[in-house]
């Protein structure tokens, strides 16, 4: 969608708050899809001589002095037309936005990082960026229980106002989109290291075309643009910089989920992080930042009365069991049997032949019980003939 330009922009407008029209939005891209042209030297040229039309608009020996002459060399060259008109087609498709720094509706939490993209492709509910966000985000490889916290949270904290910003990543940013879409308001934005007619990875295509449909898809690369390894650290600035805070389900050491955290944390932003076992590879990401000063939570509360001062939100009279959603309600009345052995399991992945010693039982009489309380969807089998309570 292509807003339409401002009646009174003065001859020299403001990039940060000019409107943008066909026109003006064609030399935006112009400028950004330049492959010689880095991000840095995109905002020298802007803070320099203000819109991209000012910039085509000056002499080569000017844009030298800004840039020096192998990029003043690129901008007079003939732009690659045909991108450029791709990218206006499919801005003119519905629930498609191209946002730059000149458009009032470019997301204001990101003028406030140290380097914010001169320009963003949207893909469907572009009001979600001016809404209060949150970043869930964690391990690819998570366990069931991670997956379960991550969608517990994200559809509490969804429900008690927070946009819900992850990565569209398997593992914990998927299940937390899903949190968020489960909840009526579906606020949730997904930040893409690929361009925004791309899906990666393929196997969330489903949800992203729900979030798409629902929620938001955002990226700053251009159309086309496949995966690559740098992107997604540049995706990671941009999940944190349009959240409030970035909490951490799960992450193992040396995790992309600490960067985004980092990243927060430099902002001057809140980080959350749950804890978990200490066997548990995936717990010692978490563990390492709470020992950093970031906050534990167990429930999404702890969350909330953290950020409530500043989200004004209502202090619950109550608290019902879905406002506290790591800690599942009692299991009912179940057979002795069942409940001793959730009780053997704990809350840790457990082998088969530790459990049937804890127990007491032969391991056919184990996987009898284990199969029925699977599909029941009270345990789940892990790789390496592993099961854990959910």
């Amino acid at each position: 969608m292509v807003r339409s330009p401002s009646a009174t922009a003065s001859a020299n407008p403001d990039p940060l708050t000019a409107d943008t029209d066909l026109s003006d939005l064609a030399a935006w891209l112009r400028l950004t899809l330049e492959p010689g042209l880095g991000p840095a030297q995109q905002r020298k040229l802007l803070s320099a001589f203000g819109l991209p039309r000012q910039i085509f608009d000056a002499s080569r020996s000017s844009l030298a002095g800004v840039v020096g002459n192998e990029a003043a060399d690129l901008l007079s060259a003939q732009p690659d037309q045909a991108a450029i008109d791709t990218a206006l087609a499919w801005a003119s498709e519905d629930g498609n936005h191209i946002l730059t720094l000149a458009d009032a509706a470019y997301p204001k939490a990101l003028l406030d990082i140290a380097d914010p993209p001169a320009l963003l492709y949207a893909k469907g509910n572009a009001d979600l960026l001016d809404r209060p966000a949150l970043a869930i985000v964690g391990a690819r490889s998570a366990t069931p229980q991670g997956e379960e916290n991550a969608h517990a949270f994200a559809r509490h904290l969804c429900s008690a106002g927070l946009t819900i910003v992850s990565g569209l990543a398997l593992g914990i940013d998927a299940a937390a989109h899903r949190g968020a879409l489960a909840d009526e308001a579906a606020a949730t934005i997904a930040v893409i290291g690929t361009g925004a007619d791309r899906i990666y990875p393929a196997r969330n295509a489903s949800l992203a075309r729900e979030i798409a449909a629902r929620g938001l898809i955002l990226s700053e690369f251009p159309l086309g643009s496949a995966a690559q390894r740098h992107h997604f650290p540049r995706r990671n600035r941009l999940i944190a910089g349009l959240s409030l805070g970035v909490l951490v389900v799960e992450a193992a050491v040396g995790s992309g989920s600490l960067i985004t955290a980092r990243l927060a944390t430099e902002c001057g932003l809140e980080v959350f992080a749950i804890p978990g076992s200490i066997h548990s590879p995936l717990s010692r990401g978490c563990h390492r930042l709470i020992r950093d000063g970031a906050k534990l939570v167990e429930t999404a509360e702890d969350i909330l009365e953290e950020l409530r001062p500043r989200l004004e939100l209502p202090r619950p009279t109550s608290t019902p069991a879905a406002a506290n959603p790591t800690r599942p309600a009692d299991d009912g009345d179940g057979d002795k049997a069942s409940k001793k052995l959730l009780s053997a399991l704990g809350h840790d992945p457990v082998d088969i032949d530790t459990l049937a010693l804890r127990c007491g039982l032969t391991v056919d009489a184990l996987y009898a019980m284990l199969l029925a309380m699977e599909l029941d969807g009270r345990i789940a089998r892990l790789p390496g003939n592993r099961f854990q309570r959910l």
